[in-house]
């Protein structure tokens, strides 16, 4: 329903829920109420900003029931404009892992940018299948949802979106059924009969056979002269019969239909681009001269003769040699197997490298035995652990 709030003057899309519940927790467990949550900001997406309790008593006291307004054609300039909304929002659900299942033009509002709204049937792509049966509303089902046990997927949603783009273009639906038999038969009459390989896909779920008789099929009326082969492109794209050929949301909207939509949106990003991010044309100036200097420097550096001349390699690069490190105090390597260790610890009095033994932690209120040295005639004991100084160049 549209409403008006009393409180700020504003239209709002108002849902009132048939079932009764009896704490907030219920409410906001609700699969509507956390997909709205877990969509939002999109600009092409319904935007929820309140909930309220016990609407029916206190409706009067928040809004004000408007009528809708009649419905008239559009020019396909517009076509475009709504369409190429209503795909971005689709597309954003199914990236963010939820499809809607009953996209019909009562659930899409438009005042100036078009809204998808009515959560209420949506679904997890990721949930196991089948899904419910009866789901969406009948003339914007797809024939996967009518000839399956629930076993269909997020294509059902770009089905009803072709759908709705035929109508919001003639004013008349595309496959209005009267039944679900009917259904498939005014699809079949305009689409024809499938392919027998998307029947025996389909026949894979269903307890039930069925067969049809072959149809050519009369192809989608033209009752507007003013849509362009491109706009047809994409509608027989969005409403194929095999769910597997079916266009997703993120391809429909790099159709060439959609060219001129996306050259605007594009421009219209680099001009907020630059009302956010103003170029500075007089600061950029003192770093391009600071830039060529720094590069004229470099090319002198360059053109310089180096002291030393380096043997060069074939390649990218040659190797250049490491200055020589004059150490004090340290033994001459030997061929030992740890040549480091052994120089800086020295060997012992037999000339074999000392055992490095662990040190013992000993408390503060104990007493250490005094260990005589070798000179006093004892054992050596162990060396005392030296300290590596480690030098980066």
């Amino acid at each position: 329903m549209k409403m008006q709030s009393l409180r700020d003057g504003n239209y709002y899309a108002c849902k009132q829920m048939k079932q009764r519940f009896e704490s907030i927790e219920q409410v906001n467990n609700l699969r509507e109420i956390q997909a709205l949550r877990r969509l939002h900001p999109h600009p092409n997406i319904l935007t929820l900003h309140e909930v309220l309790s016990k609407f029916a008593e206190n409706a009067k006291s928040f809004f004000r029931k408007e009528n809708h307004g009649r419905r008239h054609p559009l020019s396909e300039k517009k076509i475009m404009y709504y369409m190429y909304q209503l795909c971005k929002s689709l597309d954003h659900m199914h990236r963010n892992g939820i499809f809607h299942r009953d996209v019909k033009p009562e659930n899409i509002l438009i005042k100036d940018v078009l809204k998808l709204g009515d959560f209420g049937s949506c679904r997890s792509v990721y949930s196991k299948q089948p899904y419910t049966e009866y789901i969406s509303t009948r003339w914007y089902r797809a024939p996967e949802c009518l000839l399956t046990d629930g076993f269909y997927t997020y294509k059902m949603d770009l089905w009803s979106a072709g759908c709705v783009f035929y109508e919001i273009a003639s004013l008349q639906p595309l496959f209005p059924g009267a039944n679900e038999l009917d259904q498939i038969s005014k699809i079949h009459d305009v689409i024809g009969t499938p392919a027998q390989k998307t029947l025996t896909k389909f026949k894979q779920s269903r307890a039930m056979s069925f067969d049809f008789p072959f149809k050519k099929g009369s192809g989608i009326p033209l009752l507007t002269t003013n849509l362009s082969p491109q706009c047809l492109s994409l509608l027989h794209a969005m409403v194929a019969y095999d769910p597997d050929e079916r266009i997703t949301a993120r391809q429909a909207l790099q159709h060439p239909y959609f060219q001129e939509q996306r050259a605007t949106e594009k421009q219209a990003l680099a001009s907020h681009r630059r009302a956010c991010f103003p170029e500075h044309p007089v600061a950029a100036e003192p770093l391009r001269a600071g830039w060529q200097m720094s590069k004229e420097g470099r090319k002198q550096k360059q053109s310089l003769k180096p002291e030393e001349d380096h043997p060069k390699r074939q390649g990218l690069a040659y190797i250049m040699e490491l200055p020589k490190l004059k150490l004090s105090g340290v033994t001459k390597l030997s061929s030992y197997s740890s040549p480091t260790l052994q120089s800086v610890l020295g060997s012992g009095a037999s000339g074999k490298a000392p055992v490095l033994r662990p040190l013992k932690c000993v408390g503060a209120n104990k007493k250490v035995a005094h260990v005589p040295s070798s000179s006093e005639g004892a054992a050596p004991g162990p060396l005392p652990r030296p300290r590596l100084n480690v030098i980066f160049l």
